[in-house]
Protein backbone atom coordinates (compact mmCIF):
# COMPACT_ATOMS: atom_id res chain seq x y z
CA UNK A 1 0.00 0.00 0.00
CA UNK A 2 2.83 2.50 0.96
CA UNK A 3 4.32 1.86 -2.77
CA UNK A 4 1.77 3.98 -4.28
CA UNK A 5 3.03 7.76 -3.71
CA UNK A 6 1.77 9.92 -6.91
CA UNK A 7 -1.40 11.24 -7.48
CA UNK A 8 -2.85 10.14 -10.87
CA UNK A 9 -5.24 13.35 -10.82
CA UNK A 10 -2.17 16.00 -10.02
CA UNK A 11 0.65 13.80 -10.72
CA UNK A 12 2.94 15.20 -7.25
CA UNK A 13 4.37 12.70 -5.00
CA UNK A 14 1.83 13.35 -2.57
CA UNK A 15 -0.64 10.74 -1.89
CA UNK A 16 -1.05 9.67 2.02
CA UNK A 17 -2.35 6.20 2.51
CA UNK A 18 -4.44 6.45 5.87
CA UNK A 19 -3.44 2.83 7.00
CA UNK A 20 -7.01 1.28 6.65
CA UNK A 21 -8.79 2.09 3.58
CA UNK A 22 -7.79 4.95 1.54
CA UNK A 23 -5.58 7.16 -0.22
CA UNK A 24 -5.53 10.93 -0.35
CA UNK A 25 -3.34 13.67 -2.04
CA UNK A 26 -2.75 16.94 -0.17
CA UNK A 27 -1.76 18.95 -3.04
CA UNK A 28 -5.25 18.58 -4.68
CA UNK A 29 -8.51 16.94 -3.94
CA UNK A 30 -7.92 13.36 -5.29
CA UNK A 31 -9.40 10.04 -2.91
CA UNK A 32 -8.81 7.08 -3.88
CA UNK A 33 -10.87 4.38 -1.62
CA UNK A 34 -9.32 0.43 -1.61
CA UNK A 35 -12.50 -0.87 -0.83
CA UNK A 36 -13.09 -4.58 1.19
CA UNK A 37 -13.50 -7.00 -2.05
CA UNK A 38 -16.08 -9.64 -2.28
CA UNK A 39 -15.21 -13.52 -2.05
CA UNK A 40 -16.66 -16.58 -2.08
CA UNK A 41 -15.99 -20.40 -1.07
CA UNK A 42 -18.22 -23.16 -1.41
CA UNK A 43 -18.24 -26.47 0.38
CA UNK A 44 -18.74 -28.60 -2.34
CA UNK A 45 -20.03 -32.10 0.04
CA UNK A 46 -20.94 -35.72 -0.31
CA UNK A 47 -22.30 -37.37 2.74
CA UNK A 48 -19.67 -36.10 5.19
CA UNK A 49 -16.84 -35.17 3.06
CA UNK A 50 -15.63 -32.08 1.60
CA UNK A 51 -13.61 -31.33 -1.57
CA UNK A 52 -11.00 -29.20 -0.55
CA UNK A 53 -8.14 -27.76 -3.27
CA UNK A 54 -4.78 -27.80 -2.67
CA UNK A 55 -3.75 -24.16 -3.41
CA UNK A 56 -0.72 -24.02 -6.64
CA UNK A 57 0.16 -20.67 -5.86
CA UNK A 58 0.75 -17.72 -3.38
CA UNK A 59 -0.16 -16.49 -0.97
CA UNK A 60 -0.53 -20.01 1.17
CA UNK A 61 0.81 -22.15 -1.49
CA UNK A 62 0.20 -25.80 -0.68
CA UNK A 63 -2.26 -25.53 1.94
CA UNK A 64 -5.74 -26.54 1.43
CA UNK A 65 -8.22 -24.12 0.63
CA UNK A 66 -12.16 -24.15 -0.42
CA UNK A 67 -13.23 -23.69 -3.92
CA UNK A 68 -13.91 -20.40 -4.95
CA UNK A 69 -12.56 -16.72 -5.18
CA UNK A 70 -13.17 -12.80 -6.18
CA UNK A 71 -16.59 -11.54 -7.11
CA UNK A 72 -16.16 -9.97 -10.95
CA UNK A 73 -17.69 -6.33 -11.40
CA UNK A 74 -21.51 -6.94 -12.42
CA UNK A 75 -21.46 -10.47 -10.68
CA UNK A 76 -23.84 -11.83 -7.89
CA UNK A 77 -21.74 -14.18 -5.34
CA UNK A 78 -24.06 -16.92 -6.60
CA UNK A 79 -23.08 -16.15 -10.12
CA UNK A 80 -19.26 -16.08 -8.76
CA UNK A 81 -19.70 -19.75 -7.21
CA UNK A 82 -20.65 -21.10 -10.44
CA UNK A 83 -18.08 -19.51 -12.73
CA UNK A 84 -15.36 -20.14 -9.86
CA UNK A 85 -16.22 -23.76 -9.86
CA UNK A 86 -16.60 -24.26 -13.46
CA UNK A 87 -13.16 -22.11 -13.61
CA UNK A 88 -11.62 -24.45 -11.21
CA UNK A 89 -12.63 -28.01 -11.45
CA UNK A 90 -15.07 -28.05 -14.71
CA UNK A 91 -18.07 -28.49 -11.88
CA UNK A 92 -21.03 -27.05 -13.19
CA UNK A 93 -23.41 -26.16 -11.12
CA UNK A 94 -26.96 -25.53 -10.84
CA UNK A 95 -27.23 -22.18 -9.00
CA UNK A 96 -30.65 -22.92 -7.35
CA UNK A 97 -29.09 -25.21 -5.00
CA UNK A 98 -25.95 -23.32 -3.03
CA UNK A 99 -27.02 -22.56 -0.04
CA UNK A 100 -25.54 -19.50 1.85
CA UNK A 101 -24.02 -19.78 4.94
CA UNK A 102 -22.46 -17.03 6.40
CA UNK A 103 -19.85 -14.46 6.00
CA UNK A 104 -16.49 -13.61 7.66
CA UNK A 105 -13.75 -10.49 7.26
CA UNK A 106 -10.29 -12.01 6.03
CA UNK A 107 -6.84 -10.64 4.57
CA UNK A 108 -5.55 -11.46 1.30
CA UNK A 109 -2.01 -10.56 0.87
CA UNK A 110 -1.44 -10.65 -3.46
CA UNK A 111 1.76 -8.81 -4.80
CA UNK A 112 2.29 -6.71 -1.55
CA UNK A 113 -0.84 -5.59 -1.57
CA UNK A 114 -3.33 -6.08 0.87
CA UNK A 115 -7.09 -6.34 0.27
CA UNK A 116 -9.74 -7.06 2.87
CA UNK A 117 -12.31 -9.28 1.87
CA UNK A 118 -15.71 -10.05 2.98
CA UNK A 119 -15.68 -14.05 2.31
CA UNK A 120 -19.11 -15.46 1.68
CA UNK A 121 -19.56 -19.45 2.50
CA UNK A 122 -22.15 -21.46 0.30
CA UNK A 123 -22.76 -25.43 0.63
CA UNK A 124 -23.25 -27.06 -2.42
CA UNK A 125 -24.39 -30.88 -2.27
CA UNK A 126 -23.61 -33.67 -4.99
CA UNK A 127 -25.10 -37.11 -4.84
CA UNK A 128 -21.64 -38.89 -6.00
CA UNK A 129 -18.16 -37.90 -5.76
CA UNK A 130 -16.72 -37.32 -10.01
CA UNK A 131 -13.67 -36.56 -11.74
CA UNK A 132 -12.08 -33.37 -10.84
CA UNK A 133 -10.61 -31.82 -13.92
CA UNK A 134 -8.16 -29.11 -12.47
CA UNK A 135 -6.98 -25.72 -13.35
CA UNK A 136 -3.20 -26.55 -12.37
CA UNK A 137 -2.00 -22.41 -12.83
CA UNK A 138 -3.93 -22.12 -9.49
CA UNK A 139 -4.46 -25.63 -7.68
CA UNK A 140 -2.12 -28.82 -7.46
CA UNK A 141 -5.08 -31.30 -6.31
CA UNK A 142 -8.52 -31.98 -5.24
CA UNK A 143 -9.23 -33.41 -1.73
CA UNK A 144 -11.79 -34.91 -0.60
CA UNK A 145 -12.01 -35.38 3.37
CA UNK A 146 -14.50 -36.78 5.78
CA UNK A 147 -14.88 -34.45 8.61
CA UNK A 148 -12.70 -35.99 11.29
CA UNK A 149 -9.93 -35.60 8.59
CA UNK A 150 -9.67 -31.98 8.90
CA UNK A 151 -6.55 -30.24 10.49
CA UNK A 152 -7.81 -26.71 10.65
CA UNK A 153 -3.68 -25.70 10.84
CA UNK A 154 -4.06 -27.38 6.74
CA UNK A 155 -6.22 -24.27 6.08
CA UNK A 156 -4.89 -21.64 3.82
CA UNK A 157 -7.34 -18.68 5.40
CA UNK A 158 -7.68 -17.60 8.53
CA UNK A 159 -11.63 -16.91 7.99
CA UNK A 160 -11.73 -20.18 6.38
CA UNK A 161 -10.34 -21.74 9.35
CA UNK A 162 -12.76 -19.42 11.54
CA UNK A 163 -15.67 -20.92 9.20
CA UNK A 164 -14.76 -24.23 9.09
CA UNK A 165 -14.18 -24.69 13.48
CA UNK A 166 -17.54 -23.48 14.00
CA UNK A 167 -19.53 -25.51 10.90
CA UNK A 168 -17.65 -28.83 12.06
CA UNK A 169 -18.91 -28.88 15.20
Amino acid sequence: MKDLKFCPKCGQQSLKWDGEKKWNCSECDFILFHNVAGAVAVLVKNGDEILFTRRNQEPNKGKLDLAGGFVDPKESAEETCVRELFEEMKLKVDISQLKYLASLPNIYEYKNIIYNTLDLFYEYHISEKFEVNLEISEISEAVWLHKEQINLDDIAFDSQRKFLEKYLK
